[in-house]
């Protein structure tokens, strides 16, 4: 019980300090030592068996890290950032614009303003799947699809609210969080979009988007004064300055690692199995060729090869190292006893699997708002995912699944996120005023997250 209470403490204290925009990794790699340092003084666990041990218990909390740092850089790791190149590469050369551009030319057709509105969000959740930023997405749509929203009448706030909801699912192959849920649940990420994230996607996807066509016009009318507005030609005015689009057949290029890895590494076709780090060295290789035949200039799209190595590196020094921080938590945690103490306290109180999952969501869900993060919050609890889940008897994707979910669909709820104060700055409107329209469809998600859960789980 000691061992909890410590826990509960210095959980209390991290979580404030990421508050109050203390940087995370740091935070939960202090609060990671601090609770292995008390497991150590109170004797409740070992935090590296003998074998891996340094051969001094007070070295072996920095033996722990350096362990995490090789094992995640060379894997996991390398898996993200080669991701997040790929991403930055689509968006050095003006695919992703493309991709949106295409997409949403169904919206520039329909004249039915909260018809297009609610058209909208279900199109932004295909796009986030190949532009897996959600504040990159935001600011895409904010050139391209606000406009449009504006354009038929539609309030400024009531715009900003529905595209700050288009990120609220990491989904497939190429978000962090994904592949970290995946590696945890034993599976490869193809797999786990697949078989799992899939069919609640499009379940929370149609419940969200139905309570948007519903809801934001009840809100418009409270908040606004009626259904539609006086066309904003001023703001649409400051918003006609996007760069110039390359041809666009460049929106099929952020969709080939996902069309490789679905073709070759889901369903095996002709026999070739791809992983995913090699359908993004193709996809990269083809977009830069394709830069060659178009500049002529071999120079030019040699040297952008650099975007692709800068997205890696960001990368590692924002995600990378947030898993690291986030599993050495998780352990402090662990050893700590507090998890043992946790789940023995649950199944005393009855609560069964099904209460674990809720109440494992719950933290997320919490520490997801409070933080305005979705990576921060499930990079360290995902961590002790699969000790708990062997604990009760249960595949570890039964806590991962939800718990995933739970953070991206929170993270756009709260006013803090990065996306929705990015979005708000461009569109002039208070982020608050954004989220008390955003709270009640995505609570709707959230909601619909645990029952497909109960179901598919049962």
């Amino acid at each position: 019980m000691t061992g909890l209470l410590v826990a509960i403490l210095v959980v209390g204290v991290c979580a404030r300090l990421i508050l109050q925009k203390y940087k995370a990794q740091a935070v939960l790699f202090a609060g990671g030592f601090v609770m292995m340092a008390m497991a150590i003084i109170l004797g409740t666990g070992t935090i590296l068996p003998a074998k891996a041990s340094s051969g001094f218990v007070w070295f072996d909390l920095f033996k722990f890290v350096e362990n995490l740092l090789g094992t995640r850089t060379a894997s996991l790791g390398m898996l993200i950032m080669v991701c997040a190149g790929f991403a930055r590469y689509m968006d050095y050369v003006g695919a992703s614009r493309a991709l949106v551009h295409v997409a949403i030319v169904p919206l520039k057709k329909m004249k039915s303003p909260y018809f297009v509105l609610t058209l909208g969000f279900v199109i932004g959740q295909v796009i986030h799947l190949f532009i897996p930023s959600a504040s990159g997405l935001g600011m895409l749509l904010m050139v391209t699809m606000y406009p449009i929203f504006i354009g038929l009448g539609l309030s400024r706030v009531t715009a900003t609210a529905v595209i700050g909801t288009n990120g609220c699912l990491d989904l497939g192959p190429a978000s962090g969080n994904s592949v970290l849920a995946a590696k945890y649940a034993g599976m490869t990420p193809v797999d786990y979009f697949m078989n799992f994230q899939l069919a609640q996607a499009i379940g929370i996807t149609i419940v969200v988007a139905i309570c948007h066509y519903f809801l934001q016009p009840m809100y418009a009318k409270k908040y606004d004064g009626g259904l539609l507005q006086p066309v904003d030609e001023e703001a649409l005015a400051g918003l006609n300055k996007e760069k110039p689009l390359p041809p666009l057949y460049y929106a099929l290029l952020p969709t080939i690692p996902l069309i490789l890895v679905m073709l070759f590494g889901y369903f095996k076709f002709r026999g070739i199995n791809m992983e995913i780090t090699s359908a993004m060295l193709i996809g990269l290789f083809i977009t830069m060729a394709i830069e060659f035949i178009r500049s002529r200039d071999l120079k030019k799209v040699l040297g952008s090869i650099q975007e692709f190595f800068d997205g890696m590196g960001k990368q590692f020094a924002m995600v990378v190292t947030l898993i690291v921080a986030g599993e050495t938590f998780a352990h402090g945690l662990k050893v700590l006893g507090a998890i043992d103490t946790m789940i023995g306290g649950a199944q005393a109180a009855g609560f069964g699997t099904t209460g674990m999952i809720i109440t494992m969501s719950a933290i997320i869900i919490v520490s997801s708002l409070v933080m305005g993060s979705g990576n921060a919050p499930f990079f360290a609890f995902s961590a002790f995912a699969p000790d708990v889940a062997k604990k009760l008897g249960v595949e570890s994707v039964n806590l991962l699944l939800p718990m995933q979910l739970s953070a991206s669909v929170t993270r756009a709820m709260s006013p803090i996120t990065a996306v929705i104060v990015a979005i708000c700055g461009v569109a002039g409107v208070s982020p608050f005023d954004v989220v008390r329209r955003t709270a009640v469809p995505l609570s709707a998600g959230l909601i619909v997250i645990q029952v497909m859960t109960y179901f598919r789980f049962q």
